[in-house]
């Protein structure tokens, strides 16, 4: 007997970041499970974007200004109509880079930096869940914040000011997780590693040499993941931060 999923709500999920790399393929990821995809990023709408739903489901907001980060969260609000959000993705993230695309180290990066940074990686995503909180609980829903493996170690591309903001954002997601957790929102990281997007810095080629599985990630792989987290498959992972990164650092 064949059963009809016709009259069941169907989800939403808020994703930053979501122009290009891992957040694109979150989108694809999660379009072709039914979800409706509520997608944020610093860009307007391309026109000649295949997504379904489109322009009407996307909003354009600078995570690095404040007052754009809660305005970006009052017109979601709007959007879902005293509805419900089943999962927000924390994806977006920046690394500036030096003259050349050099690494910026402690000593290099300037104060407006550093607090851009913060602002982008850190300070972003609990201002989302925090403001998108009553729409979580009433879905019972997921937050997913993206880390990454240069939160663990001295990266030799990514910058002290990028990796020492996904530490922060990797200890944050237990701070939420025991939080949010209560609310019946469960909160949790994913810590991709070498990743093939097109923001790969020249001499990646000599990190793959060392990762057991002798090859890049890709960002479906990535994606797939963030998707068992925000579906009943993970119910009971609160606080966790899962490593994508082939075995890189055992």
């Amino acid at each position: 007997m064949s059963v009809s999923f016709s009259n069941q709500p169907r989800r939403v999920l808020l994703l930053t970041g979501a122009s290009r790399g891992i957040g694109h393929a979150t989108v694809k990821r999660f379009q072709a499970a039914g979800w409706r995809v509520i997608a944020c990023s610093r860009h307007p709408f391309p026109e000649n974007c295949p997504w379904e739903a489109g322009a009407q489901d996307h909003i354009q907001v600078d995570l690095a200004d404040p007052a754009s980060t809660i305005n970006a969260i009052e017109e979601v609000k709007q959007r879902l109509e005293g509805g419900v959000l089943h999962a927000l993705v924390n994806n977006a993230g920046i690394s500036p880079k030096g003259d050349n695309g050099a690494r910026l180290s402690t000593i290099e990066t300037s104060l407006e930096t550093w607090q851009q940074v913060f602002q982008v990686n850190f300070f972003a995503p609990v201002m989302l869940a925090r403001g998108l909180m009553d729409e979580l609980e009433r879905a019972k829903g997921s937050v997913v914040n993206v880390t990454s493996i240069a939160g663990m170690h001295v990266h030799p591309f990514a910058g002290s000011a990028y990796g020492t903001s996904k530490a922060a954002l990797a200890a944050l997601t237990r701070e939420m997780a025991a939080d949010f957790g209560r609310r019946g929102i469960r909160v949790n990281a994913i810590a991709p590693g070498e990743i093939d997007t097109a923001i790969l810095s020249p001499g990646t080629d000599k990190i793959v040499a060392e990762i057991p599985m002798r090859r890049l990630g890709t960002t479906d792989e990535v994606a797939k993941i963030i998707y068992v987290l925000c579906t009943e498959t993970s119910s009971y992972v609160n606080g966790a931060e899962i490593h994508i990164n082939g075995g890189q650092h055992v």
